[in-house]
């Protein structure tokens, strides 16, 4: 199979893990050929297990990238263990500073079959999950004061000037946000909900809590945490081991 024929199909898997996959995600194809491309791909590989053990020994040759909504990337690679299928990883986000990740564990690469609808499965339930948390504490690390949210529970944290500012796991609660009066900043992904109107931000939150428990997911207002200082885990990081960032705070 040649490079044309093997970059078809990784598009066309691609294509279809991502129309399994919860929330809204676009497609972009990296072919061989692409040498800066795939060199700044590789540098943002957020994993120290599976996929970094695989890149030591099998250089990246060509990727596709899932992007969803809010930000979020997987990327998916080429298995080079004998077994059919894919290595599926996530991806640091290009607009947080290194800090932001320190003390973060990495949301370490799946291996996938080659059935792409079964592995849009292990994938949603499994690495996005892990992915979304460690965004989660990441984007928590980049901007002070916000507490991290749940899967289950957005948390909304009042600011210094008035406004409400929230970093929801996953695009189903951002969407619902952003519908309400929310702004996302496209470099933290962080979302602000302007105090220059009071009423108006009072009757969204209102609105906001009934919307989002209908989805499943709470709601809690909360006071300004303090910022987390370098190197240490915020208070509410999962029990498991800690790392740091790999691919991508070792290429910075």
């Amino acid at each position: 199979m040649d490079d044309h024929d093997t970059s078809e199909h990784l598009a066309s898997y691609a294509d279809l893990l991502a129309s399994g996959l919860p929330g809204t995600w676009t497609i972009s194809c990296h072919p061989p050929g692409g040498k800066d491309e795939l060199a700044e791909l590789t540098d943002r590989i957020w994993d120290l297990d599976l996929v970094a053990a695989s890149l030591a020994t099998h250089p990246l040759r060509q990727a596709a990238v899932l992007t969803r909504t809010d930000g979020a990337q997987l990327a998916v690679l080429d298995r080079h263990d004998g077994q059919s299928g894919f290595l599926v990883a996530a991806l640091a986000l290009r607009g947080l500073p290194d800090e932001a990740y320190r003390a973060v564990r990495e949301p370490d690469g799946v291996a996938v079959t080659d059935d792409p609808f079964l592995s849009a499965e292990q994938v949603a339930s499994d690495l996005l999950v892990r992915y979304d948390t460690a965004l989660a504490y990441a984007r928590h690390n980049a901007i002070g004061g916000v507490h991290p949210s749940r899967a289950d529970r957005v948390v909304m944290t009042w600011q210094p000037d008035g406004s409400i500012a929230t970093a929801p796991v996953g695009d189903t609660a951002g969407a619902v946000l952003v519908a309400n009066g929310f702004v996302q900043d496209e470099q933290s992904g962080i979302y602000r909900l302007s105090g220059d109107d009071t009423a108006a931000q009072a009757l969204a939150v209102r609105e906001i809590g009934p919307q989002l428990d209908a989805l499943g997911i709470g709601i809690s207002l909360r006071h300004p945490a303090f910022r987390t200082a370098p190197g240490t885990a915020p208070a509410a990081t999962p029990p498991s081991p800690v790392g740091t960032l790999g691919q991508a705070s070792r290429a910075r």
